[in-house]
């Protein structure tokens, strides 16, 4: 999951988003209360792994930002916000993630790109897109983000993120229409994705429409001809049983012969589906044959027809 984590974190570190305790902090030539617990929140995180330590650190800056610090940008407010998400990321608390921004900025529509995208990535990375279903659209319908040179990644962070993984296609379609942040290439890109996520949805309709076979026929048809008769036979065993039963209990050195033709029959119903019990089936009727011989004579035989 740490490893998940860190792939996540890596894109936004790249693009200068997260802070490393060896970058200089040019916020102000004397650093505030704010920008001091950003240095130190920065240097637990990247240097000591401390991330309890570190995230304790940033909810101080936060906290003093809000007091009303006098050197207080949204550029130190986001800084603090993303190295708090990176400490909870690293401890296994992604949950915690979106109570933690939202306690720093109640409304969506106001979060900072970076946070955004950070956020977006890491619910992608732990399968839960839909976390960011609801801040995500909320954002993105925003005029006032539109207008922003980081809207068209959010788009296709979203659009490919959260969106298409939870089939929301008409909800991605309309997104793409009268997007100006996207070139002619990425909307192509994105309808192609759109369109093949369709089909894959209809295979999938297609499949379970499909009617089962009932199981007597499904298995009969797999069965082929050869087991259809050894079905038959079966049928005929259990009438031969069935009219040898009641004379046989009545003779008393006979009981032995009904216990044995009992148990063949039931050795032989475990597997009657299997092609290897045909022979055995064919054997044990030839020896009711004999037993019908033995036992009765001419006059008291019951009929019996092969």
């Amino acid at each position: 999951m740490r490893d998940d984590f860190s792939g996540a974190l890596a894109a936004i570190a790249g693009s200068g988003g997260l802070l490393r305790s060896s970058e200089p902090l040019s916020l102000s030539p004397v650093l505030s209360p704010a920008a001091s617990l950003l240095e130190d929140a920065a240097d637990l995180l990247v240097m000591r792994k401390d991330f309890a330590a570190a995230l304790e650190k940033c909810e101080k800056g936060c906290q003093s930002l809000e007091d009303g610090d006098p050197n207080s940008s949204e550029e130190l407010k986001c800084s603090l916000s993303i190295v708090g998400i990176q400490a909870l990321a690293e401890m296994d608390r992604w949950r915690d993630v979106l109570p933690w921004i939202l306690q720093y900025y109640q409304d969506p529509e106001c979060w900072p790109p970076k946070i955004l995208e950070l956020c977006i990535l890491l619910h992608s990375k732990v399968e839960e897109p839909q976390a960011m279903l609801e801040i995500g659209s909320d954002w993105l319908h925003s005029s006032t983000n539109q207008h922003l040179p980081s809207y068209g990644l959010l788009v296709q962070l979203y659009l490919f993120h959260v969106l298409l993984p939870l089939g929301h296609l008409a909800e991605a379609e309309g997104l793409l229409q009268g997007c100006k942040a996207l070139s002619e290439h990425q909307q192509a890109e994105a309808h192609e994705s759109i369109e093949e996520k369709k089909h894959q949805w209809l295979r999938q309709q297609e499949e379970c429409l499909v009617p089962e076979e009932p199981p007597d026929v499904a298995w009969k048809q797999h069965l082929g001809l050869a087991s259809q008769k050894m079905l038959t036979v079966l049928a005929q065993l259990g009438r031969v049983v069935g009219s040898l039963a009641g004379q046989l209990c009545s003779i008393p050195y006979k009981k032995t012969l009904l216990a044995a033709v009992m148990l063949c029959l039931i050795i032989v119903k475990l597997d009657p589906a299997s092609p290897t019990s045909l022979p055995f089936i064919y054997r044990v009727l030839h020896l009711f044959h004999q037993a019908r011989l033995a036992v009765f004579s001419s006059h008291c035989r019951p009929p019996f027809q092969d």
